[in-house]
């Protein structure tokens, strides 16, 4: 069971823990094991192969790693492979370049991989390939496409960007049994129409429009319902499950489609947590539950899996609900937009005037009144008051 907020009183110290019950395994885990873990020399939202070079030409020699390929513009693109088990998984980050969390979790696992729980568990169960960073190009410049201008998510049945190349044929050569594909969503979604964001979202991909149950889908479903069960101790009603629309170019779909069974994780927001550190630790918690699940022997019921709300696009940085514009009252909703701009990474607010405003959430709440003659000045006040 979760113990929360439990404190443990020592001479002049105060120690308070959270236990993190990982699924399917006896193993508890404070916050204090997961900072032994965390990958330190990385963090906040611009991470680029610069940053993770010097990690992976540092890994233990239990790591295997090799040059995959080249980037578009030259760049080098690394395979991590560990393990000797039979379960096959393969692992990817960074496909869109400006989405980070999933690379910092890759390196927060592969610390975990190389303790001596990971070393008698999970690597003798499993073969491990991870590439912590498909699109090289696009973390440069903090974009989500290449450096095509193609999105790599986008590029599974053209194949036209080498990323997408190196990817293909490395899922048919390694024949994984698993696949997690690791994003970061925008911070507008919530968890349904509850006043709590989504911070870790899951799919299981469809493979055709009429979204049909088959084995592969249904045993994605059974792996996500143990990352559910798991997290959910942690950040109850803070977990979404993303629309399963088929999507015929992407990634995620076509590898599903192919037998492949692959889990979508979308990072999302955690309140104030804007270079998602907090939600790299619950990435991580993700992945490791995962993996777990693939090699332990309790079966898990897929069905559960549409138990998962929904996301939905109405949360909020922050909501104004006293607004007079050119002496009509507004209600405005906020959230933070992350940019790119002088080689790092800051927050711009985007602004939407909100009708039913019933039906959204924020972090804050203002209710002060505020009157302003236009939509600039209202802008101004805004890109002030909400500067990071």
């Amino acid at each position: 069971m979760l113990t929360k907020s439990k404190k443990y009183t020592f001479t002049f110290v105060t120690i308070k823990l959270f236990t993190f019950v990982i699924a399917n395994l006896n193993h508890k885990m404070t916050t204090k094991e997961y900072l032994t873990f965390k990958q330190k020399k990385i963090s906040g939202r611009y991470i680029t192969l610069k940053n993770i070079k010097p990690l992976i030409n540092n890994l233990p020699e239990i790591f295997k790693v090799i040059e995959l390929g080249k980037s578009f513009l030259g760049q080098s693109i690394y395979k991590i492979k560990i393990g000797t088990g039979k379960k096959r998984i393969l692992i990817w980050s960074q496909m869109h370049g400006n989405e980070t969390t999933g690379t910092k979790a890759i390196f927060d696992l592969c610390n975990y991989l190389n303790s001596k729980e990971g070393q008698s568990t999970i690597l003798k169960a499993c073969t491990i390939v991870i590439v912590p960073m498909l699109n090289p190009d696009g973390a440069m410049k903090f974009t989500r496409v290449n450096a095509q201008d193609i999105d790599l998510n986008r590029d599974a049945v053209a194949l036209k960007a080498p990323e997408s190349k190196l990817l293909h044929d490395l899922l048919y050569n390694f024949k994984p049994n698993y696949c997690f594909n690791l994003h970061d969503q925008r911070p507008i979604f919530s968890v349904g129409k509850a006043n709590n964001p989504a911070t870790i979202s899951f799919l299981a991909p469809s493979v055709n429009e009429a979204r049909d149950l088959t084995d592969g889908r249904k045993e994605t479903m059974r792996i996500i319902v143990a990352m559910y069960l798991s997290l959910k101790k942690h950040i109850p009603n803070q977990i979404g499950r993303y629309t399963d629309e088929f999507y015929p170019k992407a990634t995620g779909d076509n590898f599903q489609k192919a037998g492949f069974n692959t889990i979508l994780i979308e990072a999302g927001h955690y309140k104030g947590d804007y270079f998602r550190e907090k939600t790299r630790k619950y990435n991580f918690l993700a992945l490791l539950s995962g993996v777990n699940a693939i090699y332990s022997s309790n079966n898990f019921d897929y069905t559960s899996y549409f138990n998962i709300p929904n996301n939905e696009t109405n949360y909020y940085d922050t909501i104004y609900k006293n607004v007079c514009l050119n002496g009509q009252k507004k209600v405005i909703g906020v959230f933070l937009k992350p940019i790119f701009k002088n080689n790092s990474v800051k927050f711009i607010p985007n602004i939407k005037i909100l009708e039913n405003t019933t039906t959204y959430n924020a972090d804050n709440t203002e209710y002060k009144e505020f009157n302003f003659s236009s939509i600039d000045k209202l802008n101004t006040f805004l890109q002030n008051a909400h500067k990071k």
